[in-house]
């Protein structure tokens, strides 16, 4: 007589607990909440008033623009590239969207198309001299910020251009409210949403973590380098287009330069502080946003308190070197000048 035994099965892992969360938030995401959480009751228990509500919606409009930059910034991280111009495109925008609007009769969709297409246009150029130029993404955007910025110096005069708080779609945009928030936060809320959605559930978004992470086995792969780098170059131009439309909109003014400058630098040490790999192939939006949020709050708590403006950019220095070197020492790779 033969007894059967019920097949065994081997435990299964627990799902809850510390490691599930951390799976499922990131280490670099909870290390940048945790930033955050610090900043917040430091500069909290320095001044009540910077938890209120008013301070909190007047951190996040603070943020939007950079926010904005520093969304597309990921993506061309993410696809292997840089783009160190985005502060002098969103310049150039502004600039472009005030006088269109002054000379088209105050028409804010003329200003405002104008200054899209104008991003779109610079974009495409920066992917193109990239590309086809054969240029290194660091010193053709480099570049691009001198040649944009003195673009938009020179139609400007140097001086802001017309006036458009009279008209109610820039009001809209830089005072308005929809549901309790600032109409400049939905905007970087949809943005990053729409971003986030085409990094993570679509293939052209597989695609650019591909490219980012090895270009070689992606063009053996049969995907078009040079038409998805041309493509996140394109939309890094539109976007900080869209950045210097809300920067017209907040000043009330077209700025050559004036509030667009550093804007690169903070996109950037927002993106590497949310966990983009400068070499490519790894980041995502959450992580970013995460970043902007802490460097708001950071830039706004100093400000508050009264602290001298130019300690912020230390600040912002301080954190993009942590950042690279936190990244290089988790990547293994060895170091420049130093034996493995």
């Amino acid at each position: 007589m033969t007894t059967s035994t019920a097949p065994t099965t081997a435990p299964q892992p627990r799902t809850g607990g510390p490691r599930a969360l951390l799976g499922s938030v990131g280490a670099q995401n909870l290390s940048l909440i945790g930033a955050l959480a610090v900043v917040v009751a430091l500069f909290g228990s320095l001044n009540p008033n910077f938890l209120g509500w008013d301070n909190v919606q007047v951190i996040a409009e603070a943020a939007t623009i950079a926010g904005l930059l520093a969304v597309v910034q990921t993506v061309v991280i993410i696809c292997g590239g840089l783009d160190i111009s985005v502060g002098s495109q969103a310049g150039l925008a502004s600039v472009v969207s005030a006088m269109v609007f002054t000379s088209a009769g105050s028409s804010a969709p003329a200003g405002i198309g104008a200054a899209l297409a104008v991003g779109a246009a610079v974009g495409l150029l920066n992917g193109a001299v990239i590309i086809y130029g054969r240029v290194n993404p660091t010193i053709a955007t480099l570049a691009g910020l001198a040649a944009y910025k003195g673009v938009a110096q020179l139609v400007s005069d140097g001086r802001a251009q017309g006036f458009v708080l009279n008209d109610p779609v820039f009001v809209f945009l830089s005072r308005g409210k929809i549901a309790g928030l600032p109409t400049m936060v939905w905007i970087l809320i949809l943005a990053a949403a729409a971003v986030h959605v085409l990094l993570k559930y679509t293939d052209i978004g597989r695609n650019v973590y591909a490219i980012g992470g090895n270009d070689t086995a992606a063009r053996l792969a049969g995907i078009n380098l040079n038409k998805y780098l041309i493509a996140a170059y394109a939309l890094s131009g539109v976007v900080a287009a869209l950045a210097g439309v809300l920067l017209t909109a907040r000043t009330g003014s077209g700025q050559p330069v004036s509030g667009s400058e550093g804007l690169e630098l903070q996109s950037i040490t927002a993106a590497a502080l949310g966990g983009c790999a400068l070499k490519g192939g790894k980041g995502g939006i959450g992580g970013t946003l995460l970043a902007v949020a802490l460097l708001g709050a950071l830039q706004n708590g100093l400000t508050v308190q009264g602290i001298n403006t130019f300690w912020q950019n230390v600040a912002q220095g301080t954190l993009l070197i942590a950042a690279v070197v936190i990244q290089q020492r988790q990547s293994r790779e060895r170091a420049v000048g130093l034996p493995a």
